[in-house]
């Protein structure tokens, strides 16, 4: 576990704790309002079974970490993260986001993007489609959240009840943070429009038993970025790195290595 310093325009510096794994293509991994947590195994995973040096950073105010005032809105991570690429020396990155960190990583798309190389949205909410909303997550249950979260609530679905104090207190901590930054429609009116500007190629990932954003609000993401391919994941829902982890890096991988640079850091 690392933390870094990073001076942001507009926001001065902010503190932010990362981990990394493994040597080789960049990666970095943003997680969604679960925490760090949802990703994290998964960053495991493409470390050792890929050439590849993930990096996953925990967003400020997640997993108890602090969170300036002044960084208040996912548009406001974008450059946080695009400094910290920066900070760490990294070229040819690969960005991939799940959920809100989908949301981060287009508008990352939307700012510098000198050091990456691709982006990699997973079932990413932040647009608004009429007919197909986001699921109003901070009015559900755990269990309610897991049903529209899984393709298999039962096998991977978390009980609070069987939590420790420290844990419950720590996801309290996260959805509160979440809607600091996301607000509770965990959207942005104009956002879509906006993704007409997006330059870098872009791969849109689907569970297709995801039900807090069905598939049809990815493809209607997928369309508003130009040149941006859409896939569906079998069996899978809004959490494809925790349910099909494998299916998801072969995915991921391949599209991050067709879109390559030749040298990824310096």
């Amino acid at each position: 576990m690392s933390t870094r310093r990073i001076l942001v325009a507009g926001m001065g510096t902010v503190e932010v704790t990362f981990t990394e794994r493994g040597t080789g293509q960049p990666v970095l991994l943003l997680h969604g309002g679960g925490g760090p947590q949802t990703v994290s195994g998964f960053a495991e995973l493409l470390a050792s079974q890929r050439p590849a040096h993930a990096i996953v950073p925990t967003h400020p105010g997640f997993a108890g970490t602090p969170r300036p005032d002044s960084l208040a809105s996912v548009s406001g991570l974008a450059p946080l993260y695009v400094a910290l690429l920066a900070d760490l020396g990294l070229r040819g990155v690969t960005v991939v986001g799940n959920s809100i960190g989908g949301w981060i990583a287009a508008e990352m798309a939307l700012a510098d993007t000198e050091r990456i190389s691709s982006f990699v949205l997973v079932d990413a909410v932040g647009i608004v489609v009429p007919g197909h909303p986001i699921a109003d997550f901070f009015s559900l249950t755990p269990r309610q959240v897991a049903e529209l979260s899984y393709h298999d609530p039962d096998k991977f679905g978390i009980d609070p009840s069987k939590l420790s104090p420290e844990a419950v207190k720590v996801m309290a901590g996260n959805r509160a943070t979440l809607s600091a930054y996301a607000g509770t429609a965990m959207a942005d009116t104009g956002l879509s429009a906006r993704l007409s500007a997006v330059r870098k190629p872009t791969l849109v990932l689907w569970g297709d038993s995801d039900r807090i954003a069905d598939a049809a609000y990815g493809r209607v993401l997928a369309d508003a970025i130009p040149g941006a391919q859409f896939q569906l994941l079998s069996d899978s829902g809004h959490l494809p790195q925790i349910e099909t982890p494998e299916a998801l890096l072969d995915v991921v991988w391949a599209f991050a290595e067709s879109h390559a640079v030749t040298r990824p850091t310096g």
